[in-house]
């Protein structure tokens, strides 16, 4: 099973988190990729990080790994210029978010099925029957945005929006498509918000929508969700706000969203983030 990761040393603690979370849910060999850079304050993840992974996914399945892969050649040579020039675009721009538009030009990378996640993602069951999805000429699969779904139409008046944190891609058909140079192209020439969201949903052509339990947005999930995507959700009470919590903010998945069901993950990221440098 093919996973990819995109960031920086900053994304380790919910990195360590979400790949303790594949390792309880399935034997089968987990081949994890960590795409990374070193840009401006992003600073890459170190090898000590990839190492403790490596070592965690092999205790399991002796055939399992974990590669880092360094972008920064590729993202400089290729950067998405109209979102870094302004004060809006620099606020909510992400470097680090924008490298799965990339992952074309990365020959280490699978040229099959590639299953892109969020930091902030937990497994709760097995992601077998996801990742075996049948993609024949198609780009890729994923499950609508709770919030998008209501404001983007890309083939009007069908709802096809989808949440970008947890994405299976045909490699092949992507490339076929030419579907990532075109994602850069307008994030090179268009201002947008979430601006590596927007240009995947505007390239992608040929998707299938999944059902909710394989990117799960709520604060809680459901009794059969596979994949639980811990998303910046909107709250209208006592007064409208963004209410943002991450797995490895463990007090306030306790306190604020009064979820324990992980806390058997949470007490071995505990016993393991010291080793994260």
């Amino acid at each position: 099973m093919n996973i990819l990761y995109c960031g920086d040393q900053g994304i380790k603690d919910g990195l360590l988190i979400s790949v303790l979370s594949l390792i309880k849910n399935t034997s089968e060999p987990l081949n994890i990729y960590l795409l990374t850079i070193n840009f401006e304050d992003s600073k890459p993840i170190s090898d000590q990080t990839a190492k403790l992974l490596d070592e965690l996914v092999k205790k399991k399945n002796k055939n399992s790994f974990v590669k880092k892969i360094d972008a920064t050649k590729v993202f400089v040579e290729n950067l998405p210029t109209k979102n870094m020039d302004t004060i809006f675009t620099k606020k909510y721009f992400k470097p680090c978010a924008m490298l799965r538009l990339y992952i074309d030009k990365i020959d280490e990378l699978p040229k099959d099925k590639l299953l892109y996640l969020d930091y902030d993602v937990i497994c709760r069951k097995d992601p077998k029957e996801f990742f075996d999805e049948d993609l024949e000429r198609i780009e890729a699969a994923g499950v609508l945005d709770i919030y998008g779904k209501n404001f983007y139409h890309y083939n009007f008046p069908k709802t096809d929006y989808m949440n970008s944190g947890v994405l299976l891609f045909n490699m092949e058909e992507c490339k076929k498509s030419n579907l990532f140079p075109r994602a850069v192209k307008i994030c090179q020439e268009k201002r947008m918000m979430l601006a590596d969201q927007a240009a995947l949903n505007k390239t992608i052509k040929k998707r299938k929508l999944m059902p909710r339990k394989f990117n799960e947005q709520d604060d809680h999930p459901k009794a059969d969700t596979v994949f639980h995507h811990f998303s910046n959700n909107f709250k209208f009470w006592p007064f409208f706000h963004v209410q943002k919590v991450k797995p490895f903010q463990i007090d306030k998945v306790h306190n604020v969203l009064k979820i324990h069901e992980y806390d058997d993950l949470f007490e071995e990221y505990e016993g393991l983030k010291t080793r994260l440098n």
